[in-house]
């Protein structure tokens, strides 16, 4: 994490500085375009796409921990293995709702996930007519089996 953030400022301060070398550039050719200025704003466009870049990979960084953290915490609620002082109480003590297993959270997260990227890629196909409505109404029922709602009789059984 120190790596990412120490290269996001790193290429901030490239960026800044060549956004400042164009600036002077400018000046000194009075506004005109010289080969010192096209050279200063290619410079330019070159740190800006490096920055760019870092700040990418920050987002992507920041989007996985967000990702690990919101996952753990799913888990921990969902088998009750979370500490009481942890979390709120109303949540570890919902009633009527029984712990899961980890392993069981996952593979209806992934059937989740999936129907989703199908979806998603579906959305255009057959059904766009009905896109917003039946056709988005259908697909989920279709996929109801063995998704989380028809997974729910094997719960008891590990």
């Amino acid at each position: 994490m120190e790596a990412t953030v120490d290269d996001l400022s790193a290429a901030y301060d490239d960026f800044v500085a060549a956004a400042s070398a164009v600036v002077e550039a400018r000046a000194q050719s009075g506004g005109a375009n010289t080969a010192a200025t096209d050279a200063a704003l290619e410079a330019f466009k070159q740190r800006w796409e490096l920055f760019r870049v870092a700040c990418d990979h920050a987002e992507e960084l920041v989007e996985s921990i967000r990702q690990r953290i919101g996952s753990e915490c799913l888990v921990d609620e969902a088998t009750g293995s979370a500490s009481a002082g942890s979390g709120p109480a109303p949540l570890a003590a919902a009633p009527g709702i029984k712990p899961i297993s980890a392993v069981r959270l996952e593979q209806m997260s992934k059937a989740v996930r999936w129907l989703v990227i199908e979806l998603q890629h579906g959305a255009g196909g057959a059904s766009a007519p009905g896109a917003a409505g039946g056709g988005g109404a259908a697909t989920p029922n279709a996929g109801a089996g063995p998704g989380p709602g028809g997974q729910h009789p094997e719960e008891g059984g590990q």
